[in-house]
């Protein structure tokens, strides 16, 4: 564990910033902190009468969750209204200046850190009995002859979002694609050494530049890109890597739009998850319908040995029909 992260958890275990409400102030308070100065001021972050957090609530909350593709709502009132909250607000700002004098503070990084505290929170509170439903049920996939490639995969992304709108805040869909994503990639470049994550594990805190560094390539995978997406790719720019971006059809253009935003659209590549692995299958198998389904079926092998190594939950397996 590095200093950074110590200092964090020694601050979020003395002072209990483990509720849904705490865990909200701890998120907005440091994307707020963000866009300031050191060393910084309890009472800028007050409203005039200094009864509450200004700008503190659901929807600030949700907005920031949202840039880390999280949709399930933290807390319906994003821990606005407390004085426990205000004081929790005060020690934190306290928190952040001493982190500053010691050229630790890297808003980035503790934003994903507290990112991932929310998802253990997740993880520790599950809505309702349909998630555990799901936990020994894997995602079926048949190689039907009469579709494309493309379309069989389509499928399958499209079953991981019907199974993540069951259990909102389960980050189904991103975890199949980053992994599907990787199962290609390993399918194809048998002979390099390719790191596998878990879904959870955050870029910053790991100093990951992506979901795959692969020669000179950082290859970020996303169900939907978001402004911070496109602030790591320019990050890889910077560090003379080039940045791949692999989104769903519907993600696609919103990703061009961002990096035009950004001015980076012709220096960031850009493709739909279905294109990418489709594309490679028909490679391996040389065009041959024969070997359609022994291609699939491999990546398939590839694609559930990651699963075991990587996450905890057996029901993101793929078992072909």
């Amino acid at each position: 564990m590095t200093q950074f992260e110590s200092s964090l958890t020694e601050f979020s275990a003395q002072y209990r910033i483990n509720s849904k409400g705490h865990l909200s102030l701890a998120l907005f308070v440091t994307r707020k902190a963000s866009e300031q100065t050191p060393s910084f001021s309890a009472d800028n972050f007050l409203t005039k009468q200094g009864g509450q957090v200004a700008g503190l609530g659901r929807g600030a909350v949700q907005a920031i969750l949202a840039d880390h593709g999280i949709d399930r709502v933290l807390a319906k009132e994003g821990g606005r209204t407390s004085q426990g909250s205000i004081h929790k607000m005060r020690v934190y700002v306290d928190f952040l200046n001493e982190l500053a004098q010691k050229n630790l503070l890297d808003f980035s990084a503790i934003e994903n850190w507290w990112i991932e505290r929310v998802r253990e929170y997740f993880r520790s509170h599950p809505l309702g009995l349909k998630r555990e439903s799901f936990r020994s049920k894997p995602f079926g996939l048949s190689v039907d002859s009469s579709k494309s490639i493309r379309s069989i995969v389509s499928d399958l992304i499209e079953a991981a979002f019907a199974r993540q709108r069951e259990c909102p805040g389960v980050m189904v869909a991103g975890a199949v694609m980053q992994h599907l994503v990787g199962a290609k990639i390993a399918t194809a470049l048998p002979n390099v050494k390719i790191k596998h994550e878990g879904f959870s594990v955050a870029d910053a805190p790991s100093g990951r530049k992506g979901d795959f560094l692969i020669g000179d390539t950082a290859i970020h995978v996303t169900t939907a890109p978001t402004e911070a997406l496109i602030r790591k790719c320019c990050d890889n720019l910077a560090q003379n890597l080039r940045p791949l971006v692999i989104t769903t059809q519907s993600g696609v253009g919103g990703a061009i739009a961002l990096a035009k935003n950004a001015d980076v659209a012709e220096r960031i590549d850009i493709l739909e998850i279905e294109q990418f692995v489709a594309t490679n299958v028909y490679e391996w198998c040389a065009f041959q319908q024969t070997k359609r389904s022994l291609t699939v079926r491999q990546m398939v092998e590839a694609y559930n040995r990651i699963i075991d190594q990587c996450e905890t939950d057996p029901s993101l397996k793929i078992a072909m029909g």
